[in-house]
């Protein structure tokens, strides 16, 4: 079974003046153990998604299922439980994550003591070894820089063993070397404990450290860059970059291909525009159409 699965999913947000259309059918599946990352603008979509991933939100239509939860239909005490002890969150505002008034330590253990779980300074302590902070887990938050934070914030959304790890924007608040850092601690987490981890950013750096990026365009999954060699392999030859992704664009149920926005402005594409289709065997070469362009000019 997934650990994530979305079909035609919907979410409308209603005003009393307008309605806004967040998810326009959008289609994605994850699988167990695996590290994946959603892109795209501001609005796309994607933090909505996730909100809903995370039982913080619920579509308007469609199916959506998480860890084998129906998310349209569960009951308000099961989304509680499921919120408490099979889903972390990671916030960029890592201030949602801790109490300032406690220590590292004691802010990995809180969520355990809610959810009544035992041996909690041993897995906290654990915890804080893999984010590197064990040696910081007796000072209090207004203690640590905003990077080691972060990196208490992780260890408390990993207390409860969840089966996914979700993440909206966790770097856009610390440095370059700080982003790497953060990365390579969820890759860990990922490798060691086999953890579901699902991040938004638009960081692109991020690309060459998961299994596969997902963007997200005008509220439907738009084209996917997957991980074509493993990360071992990958670290031995960073500066071939072009070997490790391959990249897959989305087609819809009208049959309707939506590029990389980056291919539409290498290739200064008009928009809205044509371009010219052909078939060469197993292939579907497409070119831009340049004589449309120069007839209309």
């Amino acid at each position: 079974m997934a650990m994530i699965e979305c079909e035609n999913l919907v979410k409308i947000y209603k005003t009393d003046e307008i309605e806004v259309m967040a998810l326009q059918g959008l289609d994605l599946t994850v699988e167990d153990g695996e590290f994946m990352a959603m892109m795209g603008k501001s609005g796309s979509g994607k933090s909505t998604l996730l909100n809903m991933l995370g039982g913080l939100d619920t579509p308007t239509a469609g199916k959506l299922f998480v860890h084998g939860h129906d998310m349209l239909r569960m009951k308000k005490s099961q989304m509680m439980t499921f919120k408490r002890k099979e889903v972390g969150f990671v916030w960029q505002n890592n201030g949602r994550n801790m109490l300032p008034f406690l220590s590292a330590l004691d802010n990995v253990m809180q969520p355990m003591i809610y959810a009544g779980r035992k041996k909690r300074k041993e897995r906290a302590e654990m915890l804080l070894e893999i984010v590197g902070l064990k040696h910081r887990m007796k000072n209090k938050v207004d203690q640590l820089s905003g990077g080691e934070q972060q990196r208490v914030a992780i260890a408390i959304a990993m207390a409860n063993e969840p089966a996914l790890l979700l993440a909206d924007e966790p770097t856009g608040a610390v440095d370059t070397k700080t982003a790497d850092l953060i990365f390579d601690i969820f890759r860990e987490l990922n490798r060691t404990l086999k953890q579901t981890i699902v991040i938004v950013t638009h960081d692109f750096r991020m690309s060459q450290k998961v299994d596969r990026v997902v963007n997200i365009r005008d509220g439907k999954t738009s084209s996917e860059i997957i991980r074509s060699i493993s990360y071992a392999d990958e670290l031995k030859q960073l500066h071939k970059q072009n070997s490790v992704h391959t990249e897959w664009i989305s087609l819809d149920r009208a049959g309707r291909l939506q590029l990389p926005q980056e291919y539409v402005d290498s290739l200064k594409i008009e928009i809205p525009g044509k371009m010219i289709a052909r078939r060469e065997g197993d292939q579907i070469i497409l070119t831009k159409d340049d004589k449309s362009e120069n007839a209309d000019s």
